[in-house]
């Protein structure tokens, strides 16, 4: 499975934005050699690279940055949301109308992943849910920076108070990521 370099790029990002370059050496000195001659190098957000990169880069800064807690990857999803939505997946967004924005689920995933496929089923005006099926490969870590995406992305379509909760995870042996999600307006 592969993911796009703005993935990557994004993670790197808020590295170098909320702790410094130094902190992203650290982490970087902690990667599997192969891993930091790619990631040392300009990453392209429209190219696909393979998604254990990716991981081993999130399981590096979960230790180095994170107290090895996974959760940190929330902040990091909600910071990739605010950048990403505000440019290039602007388009993405449906204003005052949070399901609308759901409903694109299985689109937005074809942005971001290669293989895999997403769906979202209302569950009541303020309620839903989303999953991931068929994804090849899978981490904790992904899926915590794929709720804090989507409910940051929720507050821009006027969602407040945003839950999000994985009911089911494909990376702690579930046949899925089912997320489900409530809010208001």
């Amino acid at each position: 499975m592969k993911i796009k370099g703005t993935v990557i790029n994004a993670r790197k990002e808020f590295i170098k934005e909320n702790y410094g370059e130094e902190a992203w050496e650290k982490v970087m000195s902690v990667l599997p050699d192969a891993d930091k001659s790619i990631l040392k190098g300009s990453l392209l957000s429209s190219m696909w690279y393979p998604f254990e990169i990716g991981d081993r880069l999130d399981s590096a800064i979960v230790k180095v940055l994170g107290r090895g807690q996974i959760s940190f990857f929330e902040e990091v999803g909600a910071i990739s949301a605010r950048k990403g939505l505000a440019k290039e997946h602007k388009s993405f967004l449906v204003q005052g109308n949070p399901q609308a924005f759901l409903k694109k689920a299985g689109i937005i995933y074809k942005f971001y992943y290669d293989k895999g496929r997403r769906e979202y089923r209302e569950t009541g005006p303020l309620s839903g849910i989303m999953t991931t099926y068929e994804s090849e490969s899978n981490s904790a870590h992904d899926c915590m920076t794929v709720i804090g995406w989507h409910k940051e992305a929720l507050k821009f379509c006027g969602a407040k108070q945003v839950t999000m909760i994985e009911e089911e995870c494909l990376a702690k042996g579930g046949s899925c990521c089912r997320y489900r999600i409530q809010w208001t307006m």
